[in-house]
């Protein structure tokens, strides 16, 4: 495994927990050597685990829409930065660029990628492992409305094990790792 995709918010959360939390994700990516792959914008935990894995000596690629470029104000300092017609293409470019997929905190693009990944597991496009760092029990909700999902019929209980959930990012890694 050479890179992991991060989706994670381009706002810090009303937690500090959830920055310490994007800062212990980049210290477990440069601790296993591997690169992050994200939306490539310096604000919010993006710039958090960005700023931090390049702090760190690690590599640090950012996609990121034109229309975003200013919004999320994209990050200039990255090892790599693509600038992208659109979000399609992003969400393509950081799939293609990645080895697996961790969804950290974040708001409803961190949804809408994740679960895009999901679908796209379920569904053969991919086979790469996909995980969330659970950090302050940010996922539990989400974990327990899947597993909801599976009780009434929509979701096969073999599509559970797609995503890995851990609290720990170094486990969440050591596990994506073995998949």
């Amino acid at each position: 495994m050479k890179t992991l995709a991060v989706y994670c918010g381009a706002s810090h959360g009303v937690n500090p927990l959830y920055t310490d939390a994007a800062r212990l994700l980049a210290a477990a990516l440069v601790e296993h050597n591997i690169g992050l792959v994200y939306g490539g914008g310096k604000v919010g935990l993006m710039g958090v685990i960005a700023d931090e894995v390049l702090r760190m000596g690690g590599e640090a690629s950012g996609v990121i829409p034109k229309a975003l470029v200013e919004r999320e104000v994209g990050h200039a300092g990255l090892t790599r930065l693509f600038v992208v017609k659109d979000m399609h293409e992003r969400k393509a470019m950081m799939a293609e660029l990645s080895d697996g997929f961790i969804a950290m905190p974040g708001g409803m693009g961190t949804l809408e990628e994740l679960f895009e990944m999901l679908t796209w597991a379920q569904l053969g496009i991919h086979a790469k492992p996909i995980g969330l760092f659970n950090a302050n029990g940010f996922w539990d909700g989400l974990v327990a409305f899947v597993r909801h999902q599976c009780e009434e019929g929509f979701v096969r209980p073999e599509h559970l094990g797609l995503m890995q959930v851990d609290a720990d990012p170094r486990a969440l890694v050591r596990r994506l790792q073995a998949r």
